[in-house]
């Protein structure tokens, strides 16, 4: 146990919503529709003038400042099923995670924390919920290997993904929006990720892009025998 890392994140942001790899979509379906009262209460993107719509294209907020919309046009998604729109990397995306040892891990984290285990290539890393939470996307690394762990909130559900796509290495953060499908994981809300190297958008719930340059694309969930979510 002493040579596994433990990713330490000393500041915090606040997380929208629940995210989650398709392959999943039965695991926590009861409280799933606990939480549909309140999701639906969330603030719908359509109703604050998030679309427009220019020069024969579609475009969705993405922040203050020229340049940072959303492209759209031909997207796969229905405009009145999206939440929020706090703009792109409202909450920024971690890049660099930084990580302590086992022994400095048992003094910070209470026997009950729960943690995202990775055992790949001979690395053992764990992300803490706790800060998964906060984060709910972490760009990381193992062995010069693109990963990114994610973790969802309202399914409790966490898995990591191979951020290697068609040969190229791809940087995940929040959109700033949430979308929900009454058919997808029983309707529950879940985060909209975009990456910076083509801007297009993904929805990790039906595992792909759903539009941008990479639209149809499909996200890569690592296989199970290299992570587990600890209970």
């Amino acid at each position: 146990m002493k040579n596994i890392l433990f990713v330490f994140l000393s500041y915090g942001l606040i997380a929208l919503s629940a995210c989650g790899p398709e392959s999943k979509d039965t695991a926590n379906k009861e409280n799933n529709s606990a939480n549909h009262e309140m999701e639906r209460s969330f603030p719908r993107s359509i109703d604050y003038g998030k679309f427009s719509e220019e020069n024969g294209k579609k475009y969705l907020y993405g922040g203050e400042g020229d340049g940072k919309d959303f492209d759209i046009t031909g997207y796969a998604l229905k405009d009145e099923q999206f939440h929020f729109g706090k703009g792109r990397e409202k909450f920024p995306a971690l890049l660099e995670p930084n990580f302590i040892t086992m022994e400095l891990a048992d003094k910070i984290y209470p026997d009950s924390a729960r943690f995202l285990m990775l055992n790949m290539d001979g690395v053992k890393k764990a992300y803490s919920i706790k800060d998964l939470t906060r984060h709910e996307v972490i760009n990381d690394e193992i062995n010069g290997k693109p990963i990114m762990a994610a973790y969802c909130i309202l399914a409790d559900l966490g898995a990591v993904y191979d951020r290697t796509l068609i040969d190229r290495k791809f940087t995940f953060a929040l959109s700033g929006y949430t979308y929900y499908d009454n058919d997808v994981w029983d309707g529950t809300d879940g985060f909209v990720l975009w990456d910076r190297e083509t801007e297009s958008l993904w929805w990790p719930l039906i595992g792909k892009a759903v539009s941008g340059p990479m639209m149809g694309a499909k996200m890569k969930v690592l296989p199970e025998e290299y992570w587990q979510q600890t209970t």
